[in-house]
């Protein structure tokens, strides 16, 4: 792709998240969803590939559905209140509308069908871009929204966390099995947003930063499904042998990072006396854990039967993915005893 096109393309994509950030008002935040959602479809379809074109089709047709459902919902308030600001949408059927919306834009479960599709017919870096920086927007919007439906947004993320747990057991594709993992995430995040939103935040940043290092991490083994994990020793076995770290993370093990958003979404819940929503959620998250195990083990436990010395490459080539592939593995793994700190911000 022309560097200057490309260029042009990453630009509208901040431009989109950005505007919707700053807007409080409905029609604007919509047009930065609309913005963001055209960027990104020309980066996805420019391998010309087949596939790549079949998921970049999916991706529009849910993206304008979602787009349409949320100008539908904000015209409806507008037309009961006479309030066209985010923070005036405290109608139950439009905010209704909305957070149905919302869950089909970033790929929620039971509207999660587009997600795993969409993400396996990517190439690693569009797909790092899907799975971290579009889910921005959608995120700020539902953080924003008052008077939400919480025994709604409690289902939607319950069902999210065991989509995402039990979806990810069979796969062998690693795009398809972080496309799993997002969803799960995702309804961590949403399970806890009308109770504490700050929370939802911190598990945000935590979700972003380990799929960050887990997609630089498969960029640079160029690997695409589980039979490759296997060789990867051979190539690269420092970042081999860390790469065990980010999977557990992002199960949620302590003491790593990725216990720490867990940690404090149960305590909240736990709080707000919903013992069992908080069961079934940690419960859930022994899903989504087998399947990082099975990664590891793949990746750092199995060694390929036909490397040789002459064959393996056992220095890590400096390239432009190194210094934040680095910076994210420790961040992952090292941020836990930060959490005082943390929750005093």
């Amino acid at each position: 792709m022309n560097p200057l096109v490309l260029s042009l393309l990453i630009l509208s994509l901040g431009l989109g998240t950005t505007l919707t950030f700053a807007s409080s008002h409905w029609l604007l935040a919509w047009m930065g969803l609309e913005i963001n959602t055209l960027a990104i479809i020309p980066l996805m379809a420019q391998h010309h590939h087949p596939r790549a074109v079949e998921a970049t089709t999916k991706y529009f047709l849910t993206q304008a559905t979602a787009a349409a459902l949320i100008l539908f919902a904000s015209m409806t308030n507008a037309w009961i209140t006479g309030q066209w600001g985010i923070q005036q949408m405290d109608q139950t059927i439009p905010t209704t509308m909305l957070t149905i919306a919302l869950m089909l834009k970033l790929g929620l479960a039971p509207a999660h069908f587009w997600l795993p599709e969409v993400l396996q017919g990517l190439d690693l870096t569009t797909g790092l871009i899907m799975s971290t920086w579009q889910k921005l927007a959608p995120l700020a919007l539902l953080v924003q929204i008052p008077n939400l439906n919480s025994n709604l947004l409690i289902f939607i993320g319950l069902i999210s966390t065991m989509v995402g747990g039990w979806g990810g057991l069979n796969q062998t594709q690693l795009r398809k099995v972080m496309a799993y993992s997002s969803i799960a995430h995702l309804g961590w995040m949403i399970l806890i947003v009308s109770f504490n939103s700050k929370l939802t935040l911190l598990a945000l940043s935590m979700y972003i930063l380990m799929t960050t290092s887990m997609f630089l991490t498969l960029k640079i083994n160029n690997s695409l499904d589980m039979n490759t994990l296997a060789t990867s020793w051979a190539k690269t076995p420092i970042l081999t042998a860390l790469t065990p770290l980010i999977l557990l993370s992002l199960g949620g093990l302590p003491p790593l990072s990725g216990f720490m958003p867990k940690w404090l979404i149960l305590q909240e819940l736990t709080k707000q006396e919903l013992p069992l929503t908080a069961t079934i959620a940690a419960l859930s998250a022994l899903l989504s854990l087998y399947f990082y195990l099975r990664l590891s083990y793949a990746m750092a436990l199995t060694t390929s039967p036909n490397t040789t010395i002459n064959t393996a490459p056992w220095r890590l080539k400096t390239n432009q993915n190194s210094i934040p592939l680095s910076t994210s593995i420790a961040l992952t793994a090292m941020l836990l005893p930060m959490t005082p700190t943390i929750l005093a911000i």
